[in-house]
């Protein structure tokens, strides 16, 4: 008797340990892993995972939200409840001043509670509205109210059982209706979790699975992988003095950001270097391969150094830079879509920022050197060498870019310069850079001038770069226009001004003469 007892115990925890996860959905939905589920957002399929997580980025700038993770915060919105034991409280951030005093906050505080914003949703939009009707506007606070209204806008549409979009079957075709269509008793529908599954495997049966790459690509956080191995391969390199390891570490760094890509190009279906974040990500890997290869050819380290500074650079912005690079894939504007151009354009013009980047960390570094080191002009002159490599890489990939600009610009608005302002900062890099070639290549400039120019010259590239986008946000180049980064360009500025202010009186050199 005492046998059968114990067995019969043994059994009903067992089953309660198998029927724990059915009964957790049927009780409270959003406890579980909706990640897999797909949805119809932004004009394409992607894992709620994903579009969670934008959601929550957009709206609140954090990832998750009191421990629970984005799926689940966004579905307990789109239900309208919330977890048995906490209660959602969203905030929004607020970084203007002026919005802060319209808003009655706190120089202090930097956010604001999302309902407490919504009860001043009217005076938000009459402000906007008077804002805009000025004759002089301030346009970084006009942006901002612009882009908390909006904040709001799309958390509505959450609240209200509209944004999440299902996959459903009508007359066998497939219909995407939002959750609150698709379940009208949303939290307390026993089997909402039992229709879930149903409207997923109707869809991947449908359509594909192809929509989970984009699950599998957030979740391997392959950039942040790369970023510790190229730190790992310059530690390699230049402290432990370890070419091997360095070596190995590059291309793991390498391999890494390559499956990366791959892996969002699939997603995207074109080539990743159409917004500003993909332009960083490509530019990096890009000098990265090109320092490389060079290195190789040459049997120089000083090439690979340059490449794995300038990709840590890239990868650290593209990590901890989230407010000024969107990491979101969205669909290209319909003129620039399925376009080989495009792709042969964008990937030149990158290609030659990356090999202008090395040669501007080298710059900057000789730089230093020159200014705060003993250094014989025999090393002057070797860097000198280096550098003028680089350039010539670059300037010859900015030119066949611009060239490929043209053609695309031909063939997307028909005609082949406009002088928008893209492109007249790239002709205007372009002409430096000749200019300094040219100027080197005669003896017109002296090594240690040509190091100092070749520092500076940078500057127009992050012009027209980063520049246009955030500084003149105008021209046809609309499609990849970005809020934010003034800031970062204007420390760049300065930063780099000064650098080159510094080291233009003296230097401590091994024949005493001066940089």
């Amino acid at each position: 008797m005492k046998t059968f007892i114990f067995f019969f115990i043994i059994f009903i925890l067992s089953l309660t340990t198998y029927l724990a996860p059915s009964l957790a959905w049927a009780n409270d939905v959003c406890a579980e892993d909706l990640g897999s589920l797909p949805t119809l957002a932004g004009g394409r399929v992607k894992p709620l995972y994903v579009h969670a997580q934008e959601f929550l980025k957009f709206v609140t700038n954090k990832r998750s939200l009191a421990k629970m993770s984005a799926p689940s915060v966004y579905c307990y919105l789109s239900l309208g409840t919330s977890p048995q034991d906490r209660e959602l409280k969203l905030t929004s951030p607020v970084g203007h001043v002026k919005l802060k005093k319209f808003l009655s906050l706190d120089d202090k505080v930097n956010e604001i509670a999302i309902e407490t914003l919504l009860a001043q949703d009217a005076q938000l939009k009459q402000e906007y509205q008077s804002e805009s009707q000025k004759s002089d506007p301030d346009e970084s606070y006009k942006t901002e109210i612009g882009t908390t209204l909006s904040r709001l806008e799309h958390y509505k549409s959450v609240k209200d059982g509209l944004d999440w979009t299902i996959p459903t079957e009508v007359a066998s075709e497939l219909k995407w209706i939002p959750i609150k269509e698709f379940a009208p008793s949303l939290a307390q529908d026993p089997v909402l979790s039992a229709k879930l599954q149903e409207a997923k495997t109707f869809f991947i049966k449908k359509q594909t699975d192809h929509y989970l790459l984009e699950l599998l690509y957030a979740k391997a956080h392959l950039f942040s992988w790369a970023m510790l191995t190229t730190l790992l391969a310059m530690t390699a390199f230049v402290l432990l003095k370890k070419s091997l390891w360095g070596n190995i570490l590059t291309f793991v760094s390498l391999g890494l950001e390559l499956t990366a890509m791959t892996l969002r190009s699939l997603i995207s279906g074109r080539a990743p270097i159409t917004n500003m974040y993909e332009t960083v990500m490509f530019s990096g890997f890009g000098a990265l391969v090109l320092a490389t290869v060079i290195s190789l050819i040459k049997k120089e380290k000083i090439y690979m150094w340059g490449g794995l500074g300038y990709n840590f650079l890239c990868l650290f912005m593209m990590m901890f830079a989230n407010n000024m690079l969107d990491s979101s894939i969205a669909p290209l504007v319909p003129v620039l879509r399925d376009n080989f151009w495009l792709s042969t354009h964008l990937c030149s013009i990158m290609l030659s920022y990356g090999a202008l980047a090395l040669s501007w960390i080298l710059a900057n570094i000789m730089l230093v050197r020159m200014r705060f080191f003993t250094i014989s002009s025999k090393d002057v002159v070797y860097y000198t060498k280096v550098i003028h490599t680089c350039l010539k890489y670059g300037v010859v990939l900015l030119a066949a870019g611009i060239i490929l600009g043209g053609i695309l610009a031909d063939y997307s608005w028909g005609r082949f310069w406009g002088w928008d302002p893209k492109e007249t900062w790239s002709l205007i890099t372009l002409c430096i850079y000749m200019a300094i070639l040219h100027g080197r290549y005669t003896s017109w400039i002296s090594p240690e001038r040509f190091i100092l120019i070749t520092a500076g010259a940078f500057m127009s590239v992050m012009m027209a770069w980063f520049g246009v986008n955030y500084i003149l946000a105008s021209g046809l180049h609309s499609y990849g226009f970005s809020t934010g980064g003034a800031l970062f360009l204007g420390i760049f500025f300065a930063l780099q001004i000064s650098v080159m202010v510094i080291c233009s009186f003296g230097g401590r050199r091994a024949d005493n003469r001066s940089c």
